[in-house]
């Protein structure tokens, strides 16, 4: 199984960065980072004639590292009660992938399965909750299973590591995804 973790945070070796890693710790996974990229915000074109015009950013190069992987790791702090904005882009513009000749993004979508890993700092354990009812709906809209969660609580860098249940809640998806490999 090909892991590909999606870190949608602007601080490098955030905490939900950290936790991500270690959900993912020994295992052969690939990590990229939003803020590496540029995409651009939708230019949403669908009910126009011609459709969706071909946009000259980085979010092609995303698309193929998300289809050529079987398990995706969206990782995100929580902002505002949902996903940070390069997360959001990036979830927007699967609006224009589908209608992407070049590939079936919807179809190899629903052959991959999808974690969600966040932290927030004021009781993300209820706050953040907003954030994993989206991804759900999105998941379910693009046929992706939504296999798990996990949610931190930090806020100030390193702060993760002093939330016990999200430790273990990554330490046990790290079992899960060991034996599924």
């Amino acid at each position: 199984m090909k892991i590909l973790a999606i870190h949608g945070s602007s601080r490098p070796k955030g905490n939900t960065e950290q936790l991500t890693r270690k959900a993912l710790q020994g295992l052969d996974a690939t990590h990229i980072h939003l803020s590496d990229f540029t995409i651009q915000p939708i230019d949403d074109l669908r009910h126009e004639p011609g459709g969706f015009q071909p946009i000259e950013d980085d979010n092609d190069h995303i698309v193929k590292l998300i289809l050529d992987h079987d398990i995706l790791v969206f990782s995100t702090p929580v902002y505002w009660y949902g996903m940070s904005g390069m997360m959001k882009d990036l979830i927007d513009r699967f609006s224009q992938n589908m209608r992407d000749t070049r590939y079936d993004f919807k179809d190899s979508l629903s052959k991959k399965k999808a974690y969600v890993i966040c932290c927030g700092g004021d009781n993300p354990k209820i706050k953040a909750l907003p954030l994993i009812q989206q991804f759900n709906y999105i998941f379910e809209f693009v046929s992706l299973e939504f296999a798990g969660y996990i949610i931190g609580q930090a806020n100030k860098p390193g702060e993760v590591a002093n939330d016990i249940q999200a430790i273990q809640q990554a330490g046990e998806l790290n079992k899960i995804l060991i034996r599924s490999n």
